[in-house]
C-alpha cells in the first residue's frame, strides 16, 4: 500500500511542476524566434537562431525541413523540454503557416496553456484569431506576448484595447514599455515597479538588460518615463489587474511586452508561465469522465512524423501523457485494438536533436519511434482501459489527383502515400473507380501539396505528378446515400483512408445546394471547418 501511495505522490508532485504550452501566432510574428529565445533564457540551448539563417546567423534549431529553412516558415512541430526555476516546461512549437493549421489544432489538443504572440505593428491578425478560437473552444488559457517592441509599431494602450474589443479578453499587463515601439527604452514591472533598461547590441545580437532605480531612470529618460508612469496610473484606474481565476477561466490574459530576437523581456515571460500557467489536471475521456493525473499511465497520440532523421528514415509518434508514470520498456495497450505495444525506445525531439527519455509524467510529451499502427488520436494506456476523444479531421478545401511519375516505383509511391496519410500530413481519398494508383489528396491549404511532392521525392524516392480535380466542396455521407450520389453528375464518392469515413465531393456549392434541395433525405453532412473548431 505504501508503495502505491508513494507512486501516486510522486506522479502528483511531478505533474504539479510541469507547464505544457504552445506558442500561437500569425506567420512572421516571430514564433520560432521566441521559441528558441525561451530555450536560451532557460539555458537549454546556447545560441538562438533567426528564422532566415544568413552568414554567421544560424537558422532556427526547431525548423528542420529543407522547405522550412528556404522559406523561413514553420511547417512541422517540435517539442522542447527544459527546466526553469524548479518548473519543467514542455514547449510545443507549432506550424506557423495557415496552410498547416490542421496540424496546429492537433498540437493544441496536447497543451494546458498557450502564449499568444502579437507583432507590435500588426496586433491581432487572421491566423492568430483562428487559433485563439481553437484555444477558447478547448478552454486553453492564454498569456499574451507583444513582440518586436524594438521596431516601429502601435501604441500599447491601442493594442490592449484591440485585445478586449476583438476577442473579449480582459487585458492585464504584467509589465509596461518605456518609449514607443521602435524607440524602446526598457520595461517597468508592475509587480514591484522595478525598471530594466534595454541596451541594443551591435549587429542585432542579444540585448543587455540593465537594472536601474526609478530615480536614475527618471533622470535619464525624462518625459518618456513620465508618460509611462501616467499610462500605468491609467491602467490601475481602469482595473487592468490580473485575476488568476479569470485567467484560468479564459476571461483574462496576462500581457507582456518585449523583443524576442534580442531576447529582451523573454525571462519575464518565462516567469509568468511558471507562476500563472496551469499544471496538468484530470483529462476527460471519451465518456466525459475525468481521469486523474495520478491514475495509471495514459496518453494520446497527437502527431505522427516521418523523415526527421535521414540516417534512419524512421517515423515518430508524439504522445501527450495525461496520467500516471511512463517508464521506457513498459508494455502499453492501444485503445482502438487492445493490442499490446512495447515501448523499447522513447525520446524527446527538438528539430533534428533527440534525447532518450526513461521516465515521463503528466504534461510531458514523448516520441515513440517506428511504432507502426499508431495514428493521430490513438489512446495508449496501462491498467484500467481508457479511450480519449478523437482529434477531429477538418474539412479540406483543395483537391488534387496524385500519381507516381515513374510507374516502376509504385511500391515506393504506395508506401509514401500511406505514411503521409498516417501522419495526417494530407488526407487521402480513395475510390474503386480511380484505384490505388491515383488517390485524391485533400488539403486544408495548397502548400500541403508542395510538402507532399517534396517528401515523396526526397524521402520515398518516388517523384509524383499532381493534377487539379474539378471539385471544391466536401461533405460526409453514409453507404446508402453514397450509392445514389455516385450516380449523379458533378459528384464523386470516396473513402477517407485514415478514418474510413465516406466523403462526397461536389463540383461547386451550387451543385451541392441543388442536390440538397432535390434529395433532402440523403445524408450530406457538413464537415468540421477549421474556423469552427
Amino acid at each position: 500500500m505504501s508503495t502505491v501511495k508513494g507512486r501516486i505522490d510522486e506522479v502528483s508532485a511531478e505533474a504539479a511542476r510541469r507547464r505544457t504550452f504552445a506558442v500561437i501566432s500569425h506567420p512572421d510574428a516571430g514564433k520560432s524566434t521566441l521559441t528558441e529565445a525561451l530555450a536560451v533564457q532557460a539555458a537549454a540551448i546556447s545560441t538562438a537562431g533567426a528564422v532566415h539563417g544568413k552568414g554567421d546567423r544560424a537558422g532556427v534549431t526547431s525548423d528542420w525541413m529543407e522547405m522550412e529553412r528556404s522559406r523561413g516558415i514553420s511547417i512541422t512541430s517540435s517539442v522542447l523540454r527544459f527546466d526553469y526555476h524548479g518548473a519543467l516546461l514542455n514547449l510545443l512549437d507549432t506550424p506557423g503557416h495557415a496552410d498547416f493549421s490542421e496540424d496546429t489544432y492537433r498540437v493544441l489538443s496536447a497543451v494546458d496553456g498557450a502564449v499568444m504572440l502579437l507583432d507590435s505593428a500588426k496586433g491581432l491578425e487572421a491566423q492568430t484569431l483562428k487559433l485563439f478560437d481553437v484555444c477558447k473552444h478547448g478552454n486553453v488559457p492564454i498569456i499574451t506576448f507583444v513582440n518586436k517592441w524594438d521596431r516601429p509599431g502601435r501604441e500599447p494602450l491601442e493594442l490592449l484595447d484591440e485585445i478586449e474589443q476583438r476577442i473579449g479578453l480582459h487585458a492585464a499587463p504584467l509589465n509596461w514599455p518605456v518609449g514607443i515601439a521602435g524607440d524602446f527604452r526598457g520595461l517597468i514591472s508592475r509587480a514591484d515597479g522595478s525598471f530594466t533598461k534595454f541596451v541594443p547590441a551591435p549587429g542585432g545580437g542579444r540585448a543587455q538588460a540593465v537594472r536601474m532605480s526609478a530615480e536614475d531612470a527618471a533622470a535619464e529618460l525624462g518625459d518618456l518615463w513620465e508618460t509611462a508612469l501616467e499610462e500605468l496610473t491609467l491602467l490601475t484606474e481602469i482595473g487592468a489587474e490580473l485575476d488568476e481565476e479569470a485567467f484560468t477561466g479564459g476571461i483574462s490574459t496576462p500581457v507582456l511586452f518585449g523583443a524576442a530576437l534580442p531576447q529582451f523581456g523573454v525571462s519575464a515571460l518565462l516567469d509568468a508561465l511558471t507562476t500563472y500557467a496551469p499544471p496538468p489536471s484530470a483529462h476527460k475521456d471519451a465518456k466525459g469522465e475525468p481521469r486523474p493525473v495520478d491514475a495509471p499511465f495514459s496518453g494520446q497520440v497527437f502527431k505522427v512524423q516521418a523523415g526527421m532523421d535521414k540516417a534512419h528514415r524512421d517515423s515518430l509518434a508524439f504522445i501527450r501523457v495525461f496520467s500516471g508514470k511512463f517508464e521506457r520498456g513498459m508494455t502499453l495497450t492501444m485503445g482502438s485494438s487492445s493490442r499490446g505495444l512495447v515501448t523499447k525506445h522513447a525520446q524527446t525531439v527538438f528539430g533534428r536533436d533527440r534525447t532518450t527519455v526513461d521516465t515521463a509524467y503528466p504534461g510531458d510529451v514523448i516520441g515513440l519511434p517506428n511504432t507502426h499502427g499508431l495514428t493521430v488520436g490513438e489512446t495508449l494506456y496501462d491498467g484500467p482501459a481508457v479511450t480519449y476523444p478523437a482529434i477531429p479531421a477538418f474539412a479540406p478545401e483543395h483537391f488534387m489527383v496524385c500519381r507516381a511519375k515513374d510507374v516502376g516505383k509504385y511500391k515506393q509511391f504506395r508506401r509514401g502515400i500511406e505514411q503521409l496519410d498516417s501522419e495526417g500530413a494530407v488526407q487521402v481519398l480513395r475510390s474503386d473507380v480511380r484505384g490505388d494508383q491515383s488517390p485524391v489528396l485533400a488539403a486544408v491549404g495548397p502548400l500541403q501539396f508542395e510538402v507532399v511532392a517534396h517528401r515523396m521525392e526526397h524521402e520515398f524516392n518516388s517523384p509524383v505528378v499532381l493534377n487539379t480535380i474539378d471539385f471544391n466542396e466536401c461533405r460526409l455521407t453514409d453507404a446508402e446515400s453514397a450509392e445514389q450520389l455516385a450516380k449523379m453528375r458533378g459528384v464523386e464518392v470516396f473513402t477517407r483512408s485514415l478514418t474510413g469515413d465516406l466523403v462526397v465531393l461536389f463540383s461547386d456549392k451550387w451543385r451541392l445546394r441543388a442536390i440538397e434541395r432535390e434529395f433532402p433525405d440523403l445524408k450530406i453532412e457538413q464537415m468540421l471547418a477549421a474556423g469552427q473548431y
